[in-house]
């Protein structure tokens, strides 16, 4: 069953001689079970690509559709009910709320929407513990490590009963045991039916995925897999190299 489609997308920034083409006709699918790595260099349209999955961005033209609902006929409120309910999202930048305790933050996607604090709570604590923070439920972001701040950002995309999960360089400040922990918890949280979609610049961490997407100018330029050594991707015609 497909979650995620990407039907003849563009995304076009600014307008005339200035006009920045992130995204330029890419049509994708992501089935239940199935987990994507997308790569490419800086300014190829990945984070971009994961926006407009996630319902932050729309296209310009095109189609983006999540587990049957198209993003583009959703109000505003319409589509933070589905991030909420659908769509685990781990940003770059993390997105804690500095205000929140580790547990609060990761609970809040569900208080949000109208699951009662108990047992929000209770299934916040479960999500700290699947990535090894444990006891850390009542810290702040502010007084833990950046990689601790990144597993509870973690935490909160996994939490509930996500179809789709979005992973930005998810790994990037963690240490490379806790990387692998967490690119496990991702693949299990897939192989219960999710579909994910893991943006990464580590053919180790694309390793993990199903199948590889290489972007280049907005454009899929070749997609393969899974792959035992995803630095082909870096270097067969059409890739990067």
């Amino acid at each position: 069953m497909t979650v995620l489609e990407l039907r003849a997308v563009h995304r076009v920034h600014g307008a005339g001689q200035t006009a920045v083409h992130a995204l330029r006709g890419v049509t994708l699918t992501v089935g239940a079970g199935e987990l994507v790595a997308v790569m490419g260099p800086s300014g190829s349209g990945k984070s971009t690509l994961l926006s407009l999955a996630g319902g932050l961005d729309r296209p310009t033209e095109g189609d983006v559709v999540v587990d049957g609902t198209v993003l583009g006929g959703c109000s505003r409120r319409g589509l933070a009910a589905l991030r909420r309910r659908r769509i685990g999202y781990v940003f770059q930048d993390l997105n804690l709320l500095s205000s929140l305790t580790a547990a609060e933050n990761v609970a809040l996607p569900l208080e949000l929407d109208g699951m009662r604090v108990r047992r929000a709570r209770r299934l916040a604590q479960e999500a700290l513990c699947e990535v090894d923070l444990d006891g850390y439920g009542p810290r702040f972001p502010d007084e833990m490590s950046g990689g601790q701040q990144q597993r509870v950002a973690i935490a909160r995309a996994l939490v509930g009963q996500r179809r789709l999960v979005l992973a930005d360089e998810p790994t990037g400040a963690l240490d490379s045991q806790t990387g692998e922990a967490v690119l496990r918890l991702l693949r299990s949280k897939v192989d219960g039916g999710a579909a994910g979609v893991l943006v990464t610049h580590e053919a180790r961490h694309a390793a993990w995925a199903d199948r590889v997407v290489f972007l280049r100018d907005g454009l899929i330029v070749d997609t393969s897999g899974p792959l035992d050594q995803p630095e082909e991707l870096l270097t067969t015609p059409g890739g990067a190299g």
